[in-house]
């Protein structure tokens, strides 16, 4: 059995933000040459999120507006988290969009149905942060 590591990295210029990562870990994966496993890919931060879904803006915009409704960022006081932060929101979305993917290595390929892409969620953004991107088969 074979296995792979690798870290991307991201600063995102907005507080908020959903990136395709799809193809940055399809090219892990023709690095790992691993034909048939598993690609873990998680976020290494408490305020980002790595998801599966559908690849189609009106949604993104739908899903920002719903995360917003469910932890508003504004006002920042009524959070008890914020004592010299301002960002207890974002750990509410993070939790809420989930830490990590899991995805099928098959024939070389991950194995995604027809619409799924995979995402990074930016729930703080303007700062540095990574994903690990974690490969495992033969």
């Amino acid at each position: 059995m074979k296995s792979f590591r690798e870290e991307l990295w991201f600063e995102l210029p907005t507080r908020r933000a959903f990136v395709n990562i799809t193809g940055q870990l399809e090219n892990c994966l023709q690095k790992s040459g691993i034909q048939e496993g598993l690609l873990l890919c998680n976020a290494m931060h408490i305020t980002a999120s790595v998801f599966i879904n559908d690849d189609e803006r009106g949604l993104h915009e739908d899903l920002e507006r719903w995360l917003e409704k469910l932890a508003p960022e504004h006002p920042h006081s009524q959070y008890r988290h914020n004592v010299g932060e301002d960002n207890a929101d974002a750990h509410l979305k993070r939790t809420i969009m989930g830490r990590e993917v899991v995805v099928a290595v098959t024939a070389g390929r991950l194995d995604l149905g027809p619409w799924e892409q995979i995402f990074y969620g930016e729930f703080d953004g303007k700062r540095r942060k990574r994903i690990l991107v974690k490969i495992v088969g033969e």
